[in-house]
């Protein structure tokens, strides 16, 4: 099988792949469609971080000197993007044009021994499992066929490679729109996002003496294009904003970017990935588009030399979606008209607050670097710094206000996730889960109601939908954690177990669960996670236990019916059963009692929560979307015999 990678598109984030590439030796083949590179400089920000990867390959030292970006901003308010690390040596912003960009990493790429052909524009591909076949067309009209390992699409918001890999490309279209021109022969006052009554105006002076112009009209919307917009057009809008008239200059480029938010939902389908605009389209506000897509090339580099592609799929989409809808807001506050003066007014409030600088600084201009993904070796502690799996992720664990429960919920948070902590009388142990997951960076809020009684699960709702609402803005969640439960106390034997306890058992083990599920459905995206904690006393006999066995035997049918009944929906359900897990009991703390129980385990120690709390984090994320209706043993080999 061949070992090349086709990296469709020569602009700065396919050029800084394949470059990347061929550094740990991987045959790699440009294919762009463009004959000559781009004569424009669409993009010509630089932040810190990527200033760091851009240094790390050498390229600045190719670059030269960069002159300072100035102060950067936030919907069009002043940022001093130096307030994410002022000791940083590239703290802030730089300046350098896409061009001399785009030519300083094409000469790195082929000096390392990547090819790139002009002139070569991709018609066709097809994924056959063990390679790709990729058929492009030549400006002489002449097909050509490349077999290679991967195809990576570097092309661009109107990406080829995406539509022929039939990539879901989910998000909204454009509901505003900026013109934007570079034009020669101007002397009008340098702008930098000056609001007037009609619109907003920018004007920025370049070095060969042109200006740069940009406008906007407030409440109006983008006109459909096929094409750059006419100059008379930017003409008429700069008139009405500003009442300057521009008509005398020399346009020597013109374009128009919106609002436009896109994403695809998976960065990897098979051995296709994408990156750049390619992955996700977005208003070229501050330069970040740019930014985000060297970023995706440098992490997919080395994920690509080293096979591990899930990774970068887990480790850059989330850091996409975070960074579209921090670029969603700049534009509401950027392009929005009088209606968002009071939302203006407000931000400019926060930002005279150095936390707020500093938070929103680091957003734009350090967004966090890829990190390890957990392994089963890591330690909850090393877990926590982790890029998380299940980011923009909401979850509902019952009984997580200790035990089990506690440890899922900070997993979960670990990974990403909102969590609402149920917990039924202990206000202050809830609280405790709640504050310990906001300590390491995490969400979460406590909701209250008491299982097993009337109106249970009607008052669990009313609290995790008035959470998630004053959270995210909507009551949907993707994962529930059905965990809490009642045991029969110890040395019970089953005769003496009396008619209420047993109606006790099951009214909060099977039928309160049965209803949280029930309830949950219309919350529950596309997609969605179900898992109910059982018990591995369904597998091994333990007579005083058997009221609390036959309720988690309800579980798990519970478990393998709505497994069938929702896999329509992409919702998973399975069932988890632990074995004797250290729950925080006094049981726990007799050395001898531990040691006692510990011989039951294949493994000859007692479960900690964070085990169990392990597996159901894997069950709630996708790499289990193939797993449904399943008893999963979490005994530590205790049911092994």
């Amino acid at each position: 099988m061949t070992s090349t990678v086709a990296v469709v598109g020569a602009g700065p984030v396919g050029l800084l792949l394949a470059g990347d590439l061929r550094t740990h030796g991987v045959p790699t083949v440009v294919l762009e469609q463009r004959s000559a590179p781009m004569a424009e400089s669409r993009a010509s920000t630089l932040h810190t971080r990527t200033m760091e990867l851009l240094e790390e390959r050498g390229v600045l030292d190719r670059i030269g000197p960069l002159p300072d970006g100035g102060p950067g901003h936030f919907g069009g308010l002043r940022l001093d993007l130096t307030a994410a690390d002022p000791t940083h040596r590239h703290a802030g912003q730089w300046k350098c044009p896409q061009t001399r960009l785009e030519a300083v990493l094409q000469e790195r790429a082929g000096e390392l021994g990547a090819v790139v052909r002009r002139g070569r524009r991709v018609v066709a591909l097809r994924d056959r499992g063990t390679d790709v076949l990729v058929e492009t067309v030549g400006t002489d009209g002449r097909r050509e066929r490349l077999t290679c390992a991967y195809v990576v699409g570097c092309d661009g918001g109107d990406s080829t490679v995406r539509r022929l890999a039939g990539f879901e490309f989910a998000g909204r279209d454009a509901r505003r729109e900026m013109l934007r021109a570079d034009v020669a022969g101007l002397d009008i006052p340098e702008r930098r996002f000056e609001r007037h009554p009609r619109g907003l105006a920018t004007a920025h002076r370049w070095p060969d003496g042109s200006t740069r112009v940009m406008v906007h009209l407030f409440g109006t919307t983008p006109t459909p294009r096929t094409g750059p917009p006419r100059y008379d057009e930017v003409v008429t809008a700069w008139s009405q904003v500003t009442g300057e008239d521009i008509g005398h200059g020399e346009p020597l480029w013109l374009n128009a970017f919106d609002d436009t938010r896109r994403q695809a939902t998976r960065y990897r389908r098979g051995r296709v990935l994408l990156a750049g605009d390619a992955a996700h389209v977005q208003m070229p506000v501050g330069g970040q588009a740019l930014n985000l897509g060297l970023q995706d090339a440098a992490e997919l580099g080395a994920r690509l030399a080293s096979s591990d592609l899930n990774a970068y799929d887990r480790t850059r989409r989330p850091v996409g979606t975070r960074t579209l809808t921090d670029i969603q807001a700049q534009s509401y506050l950027l392009l929005g008209g009088h209606e968002v003066e009071p939302l203006r007014r407000l931000f400019a409030e926060l930002l005279e607050f150095d936390p707020v600088r500093r938070h929103l600084a680091r957003r734009i201009s350090r967004p966090a670097p890829p990190r390890p993904h957990p392994t089963a070796e890591t330690t909850p502690k090393d877990r926590s710094s982790a890029m998380g799996r299940l980011t923009h992720k909401t979850a509902l664990v019952t009984g997580s206000s200790r035990g089990i429960g506690r440890a899922v919920a900070r997993r979960l948070a670990e990974e990403g996730a909102l969590v609402a902590v149920h917990y039924a009388t202990d206000e202050d142990a809830a609280r405790k889960t709640v504050e310990s997951i906001e300590r390491d960076g995490g969400r979460a809020f406590p909701v209250r109601a008491e299982l097993g009684v009337p109106g249970d699960v009607h008052e669990l709702f009313l609290g995790v939908e008035h959470g998630l609402k004053e959270r995210t803005g909507e009551a949907a969640l993707d994962i529930v954690v059905n965990n809490a439960g009642v045991t029969t106390p110890a040395g019970v034997l089953p005769e003496d177990v009396t008619p209420e306890e047993l109606d006790r058992l099951f009214a909060v083990n099977a039928k309160a669960p049965f209803f949280v599920v029930q309830r949950a459905l219309p919350l529950l995206r596309e997609g969605g996670r179900i898992i109910n904690i059982s018990s591995g006393l369904t597998r091994f006999a333990s007579p005083d236990q058997v009221g609390y066995a036959m309720t988690k035997g309800a579980i798990e049918q519970l478990s393998l019916h709505f497994a069938r009944h929702l896999a329509p929906r992409g919702i998973t359900v399975n069932s988890v059963a632990p074995g004797i897990t250290n729950n925080g009991s006094p049981l726990f703390d007799i050395p001898e009692a531990v040691e006692q129980m510990a011989q039951l385990s294949a493994f000859k120690r007692v479960g900690e929560a964070v085990d169990v709390a392990d597996v159901v984090t894997f069950l709630a994320s996708s790499e289990a979307r193939w797993i449904t209706g399943a008893f999963i043993d979490a005994s530590g080999g205790t049911l092994l015999g």
